[in-house]
This record gives structure tokens, sequence and C-alpha cells, in this order.
């Protein structure tokens, strides 16, 4: 479970206030229209490392580890601990719009001894903001606690969980990326980083989004494995404990199986034997943010799934209509929504935050969902109404579009909408 941010009307500048007069030459009254509904501006964008500054990283298709930049001291819960590190800081980079949002997402190689920070700063009308943490990551548990950091909130924004917000009055027009890596003093251990990227968006003030045309994927429905995160309540308190707290790893898990790179036997064999899908507690485990306490975070997940080989990003998508195009080039999706019970005909429940996979669409444009919200594995698959599913994902009050994107490196992405900023 994921609880999600509520995007603040002061944030908001592409609202339509008014409503457009139109007389009619044919009928005596003046008829009255409403503007078309304002549209989410995105952007996802990926880091080129060549374009950076290098400090002890070796910056070309990936950054690797190659000397020591200097030596850091780090606390947490595991104790104080020196390290040595490089870093890379890239360009700025022009976003093309004010946006209120920025989310940073990774795919990254930490073996033991090891770990990354992610950071960004943004550009807004005072000027370049500080420096935000917007992640420490490691695959394992042995040298730091996987964490996101609250508490760096100022004048020009703060951090929620894994997403910049800016403050009020303060949007971004352009932003930095900043990648530090460490590494135990001495060894010769090489964490890399392979990908990296950020989305930056406004998604605009709509309580009710309509449905979008489509047609390119209906009648398509991917084989995605199928795990419910109910099956694993009371699993593993330590990492929140299964049940609903779990849709973001059981989903991520679905999508892996998809592709044919989840965790073996041997990766899950700590799991209790009577587990019926280990690899759902293993995700678990392995994307629990230690200062939100929960396995909800979006670019945790995205990481966690490069550990396989995979590519992986969080951005927005404007629409199912974009959504389908994933789908017809063979590539699930994952959304995160909110909604009230009566809300999505079909869940029978409701939910501050949740994460699903968008596996297909009916032959009529229905949406087809992996919903891990189901008592059992072979409950998961539910048909949702094309309407009221976009409208609980869109909105302003729900995730505004979010979704990972997870696929191997040779799968190529559909093409972006022409005439649109790219938003994958």
């Amino acid at each position: 479970m994921r609880v999600l941010t509520v995007f603040l009307s002061a944030f908001l500048s592409t609202v339509v206030s008014s409503a457009a007069l139109t007389v009619s030459a044919v009928e005596p009254a003046a008829a009255v229209t409403k503007p078309p509904p304002a549209q989410t501006d995105v952007v996802y964008q990926r880091a080129s490392f060549p374009a950076g500054v290098a400090e002890g990283v070796t910056a070309g298709n990936t950054l690797a580890f190659a000397s020591a930049a200097g030596t850091t001291s780090y606390t947490d819960a595991l104790g104080t601990r020196t390290w040595e590190y490089a870093r890379w800081t890239g360009p700025e980079r022009q976003v093309g719009f004010a946006a209120t949002e920025l989310v940073a997402s990774w795919t990254a190689d930490t073996p033991a001894g090891s770990w990354v920070q992610v950071e960004m700063r943004g550009r807004n009308a005072a000027g370049l903001s500080k420096w935000y943490v917007m992640g420490r990551w490691a695959y394992g548990e042995g040298d730091i606690r996987r964490t996101s950091v609250p508490g760096q909130g100022d004048a020009d924004g703060t951090v929620s969980v894994d997403t910049f917000v800016a403050a009020s009055g303060r949007p971004i027009t352009a932003y930095q990326l900043r990648v530090t890596l460490h590494r135990t003093p001495g060894s010769t251990v090489t964490p890399v980083v392979r990908s990296l990227g950020a989305m930056a968006s406004a998604v605009p003030e709509r309580k009710r989004v309509a449905a979008s045309p489509g047609g390119r994927a209906w009648g398509i429905e991917l084989k995605v494995p199928r795990r419910s995160q109910n099956v694993h309540k009371g699993h593993y308190p330590e990492w929140d404990g299964g049940g609903q707290a779990w849709c973001s790893p059981t989903s991520t898990t679905m999508v892996l199986g998809y592709w044919g790179a989840w965790p073996s036997k041997e990766d899950t064999s700590w799991v209790d034997p009577s587990d019926p899908d280990p690899e759902v507690d293993h995700a678990a485990r392995h994307t629990y943010d230690h200062a939100y306490e929960g396995a909800g975070n979006w670019p945790f997940n995205t990481a966690y799934a490069g550990r396989y080989g995979m590519e992986g990003f969080v951005t927005r998508l404007r629409s199912l209509t974009e959504l389908e195009r994933f789908i017809a080039a063979g590539i699930p999706v994952i959304t995160s929504q909110s909604f009230k019970e009566n809300e999505l005909p079909g869940a029978g429940y409701g939910t501050d935050g949740h994460i699903m996979v968008i596996v297909g669409f009916t032959a009529t444009g229905d949406v087809i969902a992996n919903d891990p919200a189901s008592p059992s594995d072979d409950a998961v698959r539910h048909v949702y109404p094309r309407g009221d599913f976009e409208n609980v994902w869109q909105r302003s009050t729900s995730s505004g579009g979010i979704v990972y994107v997870i696929h191997p490196p040779g799968q190529a992405l559909p093409a972006t909408v022409p005439g649109l900023p790219a938003n994958w």
C-alpha cells in the first residue's frame, strides 16, 4: 500500500479557470461549452553519463567506480562507517514547462561493500535549490539501511518519500541529478549505475477524468503470472507484514515473472517453506524503505528489478491511450491509484494508495488488471470499466498517472506520442 500525495492547487498553473462562451450563428441563445480538460505536463529524461562531470567514475554507457574522489562518514542503525566515494554530476536539464514534482529512478549493481546515493536539485525563479537526497540504495542489507530521507523541506520544496515536491509558487524549470557511489575503503568492489533518469511533471487539478479513446490494444491480454498480496498477510513483520502493505513488491514480482527474471530458489531459500509464493516475500524484503517503513517506494521497486538485469523507471502516462501502446508492444505496466470502494466497480475495496499490473484490454476497451488485492493467486485477474479505472488513476487526488515500466534491455519501447514531450 502506498498513500498517495494530494496535489495542491497552489502548485498548479495550468488549470483553466473559466468556461469559454461561444455564440451560435443559428441558435438565438448563447451556448456555453466547457473547455477541454487540462492535460498533465510530463517529461521523462534519461541521463547521458558522458555529458556529466565525473569524479572518480568511468562514465560511458554506465557509471562505474574507478578511483576514490574522497572519503565520508555515514551513520544509520547499522552503525557509523567510513566509505570512500566517487561521484557523477549531471548537466542542468531543461524541463520545458513549470514542474511541480520530480521522481528520479535508477538501476544499479551494488555488490556487498557498496551502495549509491541519488540526489537532485532544481532551478526555480529564485535560482538553484539545494541538493535533495532522492534515495540511498543497496540491493543487500549488510552495509546500509536502504532508505528515503525525510525532513528535507525548505523554501524551495521537500521530498515526500520518493518524490520532490516544489514549494507553492516555486515550480522548477530545470534540474540536475547527482549520483555518489560508495565502497569499503581500499577495496576493489565496483558499484555500477546502469541507468538513471528523472520524470518531471505538473498534474492539473481535476476531480474527474473522462475515458480516453483507444483501440490499439483492445483484445490483447498478456500472460503475466498472477500473485496475491493477501496470501502473505502476517508474513515477515520486519518488512511490513504482507497483506495490503505488499501491493508494490507483489506487482513488481508479477512483471519480473512475465519476463522470466524473478529470484531463484537459492535466492528465496530463507523464506518459510510453507510460503505459497516466496518470490513475493523476497521482493518485499529487498524493496523495503527503512524510513518510510514500507515496500512501496516507487524507484526502489524499479531498482530491485534492475538486480535481475531489467531496465526499470518511474514516469507518468497521460491516459489509457498511451498505456495501450505498451500493451500492444508486449510490455505490462504497473500503475498506482487510489479510490473509494464504490468508485471502481468490481474491486470490492477502497484504498488510499494501491499498485496493480495492467496486462491487457478487453475487446471493448475495458482494463484487464492483475490486481494483487485478491484472496488468492487464481482470483487476481480483474476487468475494470475503462472510464472508472482511468478516472481513479489519472485524477489529481490520485497518483496523476504514475506507472512503473520494467522490461529487458533488448525489448524496444513503443514510440512516444508525436507532438508531446517524451514521457518514456
